[in-house]
This record gives C-alpha cells, structure tokens and sequence, in this order.
C-alpha cells in the first residue's frame, strides 16, 4: 500500500469537504489503496469534459478516473439501484429534482464546497441544498421563457391579462392565428402564469425549503391563473388539443405570436428560420429552475477524493466553460455565467433571475399528474377552473397524506 501525499496535502490544508459521520475520513495521513480509482457517471455530452480533466487529475494524484456514459435520464434510475448494492459511481451527474429520493434514500453524502459556494449562482446551490444541507455542485442552469416574434409583437405584453387583450387584436386583424400558444396539460409550463398570478405548488419555510404540508394548487393566485385560462379557451385565443410540437410548428410558422418554451427548442426554431426573442414572463412569473450538478455517493469509499476532484478539478472556469460548450445552458458558476457571450443564454438568465427551484421534496411526485390533469380539463372545457384546481389540490393533499 502506498500513500498519496499530495493528494492528502491538497485535503489536509482545505476545509472538511464532507459532513461528518460519512464511511470516509479526509485529512493528512489518511491512506489510499494504490489501486483506489473514481468512477464517475456521465452522459455523453459530459463525458468527454470529464475524461479530459480526469487525465490531468490521475496524472497530478495517481488515481485513476474512470467515466462510464450512461443517459442523463438513466442514471438517476440506475444509481438508485447500483449504489446501495456496491456496484454504482464514486460521483454521479443528475438534474436536482433527483435530490429529495436519493437523500432519503441515503445514496447521496452531504458535501461542503469548502467556501466556494458563494462562486456559484444562490439560486444553484439552493436548488441541491436539502434539509439545510448541500448535496451537489451544480453546473447548469436551465429554465423556460417567452419566446415572441417581433414581427407580430413590438414588445412584451407586461401582464398576462395584457396577453389576452392583445391575442384578441392579432385575431380579429389577421396578422396571426393566435396571440398566446400553450399545450394542453402541461403543468410545467403553466407554472410561470400561475406565479404571475401569485400561485404557487407548495409553500416555503423560512429556511427556503418547500413544505409539503402546504399545497398552492388551489391558492387564490393559483384559481385566478386558471379562470385566466378558462377564459383564453372560452373565447378563441389558445385552442384545446394542440400538443408541444403543434404549437412550436405555429410559432415558427409565423401563425403564433408568443409561446412559452426553453433552450431544447432553440434548434428547431434556429432551423426554421422565424425571426424571434426571448424576454421574461409577462407579470413577473417565475419559471422553475432545473439545476444540473455532481452529486457523490455516500456509499463510496473514496468520498474524499470525489470532492478534491470536484472542488479542484471540475470547479475551475475554464471547466464550467466547457461544459456550457457542449451542454448549452447557462453555467452555474458565476465567472463562467459572466464569460458568455450569447445573446440567448443571457436573456434566459434574465427570464430565470427570479425563477423558483423545481421542488426536489419526494412529495412532489404526487402533483404533476392530478395538477397537468385539471389544465387538460380546463383546455377540453370539461370543469369550471376553480373546481378543477380544488380538485386537483385535494388529490394532492390525499396523495400526500398516503390515504
């Protein structure tokens, strides 16, 4: 068995990166197997990122980094299974919203950046804390906003009630099918009308974290979110039955004036050539925030050295550019975030400044299909909105509650 001093130097003069009582203790002195290795799980749009500065890690400390790509969807899934059995990642890559089933799982450590937080955006690192602790450094921010055509639109209607004012006068002149355009169902993009409004899913408590014993689905703001809807339907301006494809085709036909969507649809529309901007929601609507990062397994034997790789390695801006690179969302790491110079990313990060972290709460498993469901019977006019948004909260709160 030999030492790696210099890794244990680098340890021993950081803070403590991991909560105590974790299966590893970093300090000067501790001892690695010489055939310890950090095996990492990435998707194929990371991978090669990692593998580079992988290189350089094994070529500084002598440890082996190994990146094995998975699909980013399925290495949630996977790891839930692999890790608690021995088999899974040292450091696994995942979306926030994994966080509440792995930490209650146990598969995820806590993980002090040793005070690098304040490198990153506040609304990243809230996003992986949990029960006051922090599980990941993110690297990514994604979020929707208001696409529009400025060949229909001079400028961005400042409320949602102006939204409908003005589908109204695009109509009845002929310049457009419609003024607004959204799917039917499709609670996560409605989300940001329902803030508007002041709606929201669950309450939160003073220390940020959402509370599941406050569901929002049919708070007053919420209610006047969806009377808002029903009237669109009511009276012509958003057809029922379009699905996600159908109205980005609108849009980028020019039959559409405004929509709500994310950088995933920056290609097609980038494709189809419609002249467009992205600017905030009307009315100061908050869109959830998708937040991407590393998180490390509490199941591994080489904690201490995931997180020299992470805070050492991964961390550095040159790397957070990189990932952008090839990920297109906005980096997390704030001298990254200040590097880019695309006009897009920052007006999404404009439209996300005062976005809303997607609940990480196991709980919130329990809202997306009874809530998508009551905007579905909104669009189709088979329940008056307020019923349909009670509705949905006492599914909710049954749901919940294990009834």
């Amino acid at each position: 068995m030999r030492k790696f001093s210099l890794v244990w130097m680098v340890l021993a003069a950081a803070p403590m990166l991991f909560a105590a009582g974790g299966t590893e203790e970093a300090g000067a002195g501790s001892d690695v197997d010489s055939g310890a290795e950090l095996l990492i799980w990435a998707d194929e749009t990371r991978a090669p990122v990692l593998e580079d500065i992988g290189a350089e890690f094994t070529a500084a400390y002598g440890v082996p980094i190994v990146v094995q790509q998975l699909g980013f969807g399925d290495i949630r899934d996977n790891a839930k299974v692999a890790i608690p059995a021995g088999e899974g990642p040292d450091i696994l890559i995942s979306a926030h919203d994994a966080l509440g089933e792995l930490v209650e799982s146990g598969i995820v450590a806590p993980i002090d950046l040793g005070g690098k937080e304040s490198a990153f955006v506040d609304a990243a690192i809230d996003a992986f804390s949990y029960d006051g602790e922090l599980y990941g450094m993110p690297y990514a921010l994604e979020n929707v906003a208001l696409f529009y055509n400025p060949d229909l639109l001079a400028q961005v209607p400042e409320d949602w009630e102006a939204v409908r004012e003005l589908s109204a006068r695009i109509q009845s002149s002929g310049r457009a099918d419609y003024g607004f355009l959204r799917q039917e169902g499709d609670a996560y993009h409605f989300f940001p009308i329902q803030t508007a409004f002041g709606g929201y899913v669950f309450g939160r408590g003073a220390d940020g974290s959402y509370d599941p014993g406050d569901v929002g689905i049919d708070s007053p703001g919420s209610i006047e979110a969806a009377r808002w809807l029903g009237r669109m339907v009511r009276e012509g301006l958003i057809p029922a039955g379009i699905d996600w494809d159908t109205y980005h085709s609108l849009f980028e036909s020019g039959r559409a004036a405004m929509i709500i969507t994310g950088p995933w649809a920056l290609d097609r529309l980038d494709a189809s050539g419609v002249n467009y901007r992205i600017a905030p929601l009307p009315g100061g609507g908050r869109p959830f925030l998708g937040v991407q990062g590393f998180m490390v397994s509490a199941f591994s034997e080489n904690r201490a050295l995931a997180a020299a790789f992470l805070t050492e390695f991964a961390a550095p801006t040159e790397v957070m550019m990189e990932l952008f690179e090839r990920g297109g969302r906005a980096p997390a790491y704030r001298d990254a975030l200040a590097l880019v110079d695309d006009e897009r990313v920052a007006a999404f990060a404009e439209a996300g400044m005062n976005g809303l972290p997607m609940p990480a709460i196991p709980e919130m498993s329990a809202v997306w299909t009874a809530w998508g469901d009551a905007v579905t019977l909104i669009m189709l006019e088979e329940v008056e909105a307020a019923k349909g948004f009670r509705n949905a909260a006492a599914q909710i709160r049954t749901l919940i509650a294990g009834e």
